[in-house]
């Protein structure tokens, strides 16, 4: 602490996300491409819950190292070897992931449990002796990773069935455990700036995915030319709705909260996870589309665009109202249109079903902006909770 100009003390300096975090981020836009690459395989129901359930434990080995480097000093060697090894098994998380239901399937299972192991390593430890307390490190620890293991020994449904108990496992956690976490503290810019980096990463999967597809085609043709064009305007409308106001109210309600885990646990853990996921949907529907322009969406295809769009635009209704209690009337309405136009995208060529979902998002984020611009976020999440202190008073 520091004087301030006025003679006063000056606020502690913001914690910054560190180079070594943004590194160790680069693992994990290899695993999400592979996740991407599984799902591109098998476009069906079955397919998408295969996906999820590798793409939990992925995704909360990154979870527990964003809030272990949140809640420690990075600058330590220690601290910085520790996350790099975690890189590395998510390096061979990612490696396993194409064929994690079948020959890589032990690799994946070990890779997951070393990595929860190293932040169980990282923990502080209680100074009058004892167990460590119970938290979802302990519990993936004891649990989850022994039920991957296991699953990865076995074969075809029972392997599934046992992996997606341990996904489920993981995801109920925090929820299970929220008595014990209450009181944890966590800073709050630096723990939103980590998870929206991670929006940013699966955002940075679309992009790969529309240059990877056009590539891949029967030449750059002007129709593949304008399918680029549509979805790069989509993945950058997609990231206009995140970043132009949700990022600096995830980060507001997090440093305001009377308990931090209500909003670690609800908009962070769970929310973003339906972000990532849904954005992971939509670049596969687009790899489809730029690719073939000219011919119409198969109807998985149009679901995994088309759906995915819909599912994180409504995604946001959840994180605002438990943030502020306030309807997201405007994303809620725009996925409402997304699901009308659904059955209608198979029936007319890619590139103009790309291009109307496109002109939706784009339509948002312009009405979006012209309500926000004249009243402000903050003021309409003040005058909710003036309201709230008038009913309650």
């Amino acid at each position: 602490m520091t004087g301030g100009p006025d003679g006063g003390t000056a606020a502690p300096e913001e914690k910054r996300v560190s180079w070594a975090e943004l590194y160790f981020d680069l693992v994990f836009v290899f695993a999400v491409t592979e996740v991407s690459t599984l799902l591109s395989d098998d476009h069906s129901w079955a397919g998408l819950l295969r996906a999820l359930i590798v793409f939990v434990p992925v995704y909360w080995l990154w979870v527990g190292t964003a809030v272990q480097t949140n809640q420690g000093d990075i600058s330590r060697p220690q601290l910085r070897l520790r996350v790099f090894a975690i890189a590395l098994c998510g390096v061979f998380l990612a490696l396993a992931l194409p064929d994690a239901y079948g020959d890589l399937a032990l690799l994946f299972a070990l890779a997951y449990w070393a990595g929860r192991l190293l932040l169980l390593a990282g923990m502080p430890r209680p100074r009058r002796g004892g167990g460590l307390p119970l938290n979802p490190v302990v519990v993936s620890v004891a649990l989850t990773g022994p039920l991957l293991v296991v699953g990865a020994l076995l074969d075809g449904t029972a392997r599934e069935l046992l992996w997606g108990l341990a996904a489920l496992l993981e995801l109920s956690t925090p929820a299970l455990l929220q008595a014990r976490l209450r009181h944890m503290h966590v800073d709050a810019g630096h723990l939103a700036e980590r998870f929206g980096l991670f929006v940013l990463i699966a955002l940075g999967e679309s992009v790969v995915a529309i240059g990877v597809s056009a590539r891949t085609a029967a030449g750059v043709t002007v129709p593949t030319g304008f399918a680029v064009a549509a979805a790069f305007a989509l993945s950058a409308g997609l990231w206009w709705v995140y970043f132009q106001f949700a990022a600096d109210a995830v980060r507001h309600s997090l440093a305001t909260a009377a308990v931090q885990l209500h909003i670690m646990r609800s908009v962070l853990s769970y929310g973003h996870l339906v972000f990532i996921a849904s954005i992971v949907l939509v670049s596969v529907g687009m790899h489809d589309a730029v690719g073939h322009p000219d011919e119409h969406l198969a109807w998985g295809v149009a679901g995994l665009l088309f759906g995915g769009t819909a599912l994180y635009l409504a995604t946001f209704g959840f994180t605002r109202w438990v943030m502020f209690h306030l309807v997201s009337w405007t994303r809620l309405g725009a996925s409402a249109l997304v699901l009308v136009l659904l059955p209608l995208a198979p029936h007319v060529p890619a590139l103009a079903a790309l291009t109307g979902l496109a002109l939706v998002i784009a339509a948002l984020n312009a009405l979006e902006l012209a309500v926000v611009q004249h009243h402000g976020w903050r003021a309409l999440v003040a005058a909710r909770g003036g309201e709230r202190q008038r009913r309650t008073g």
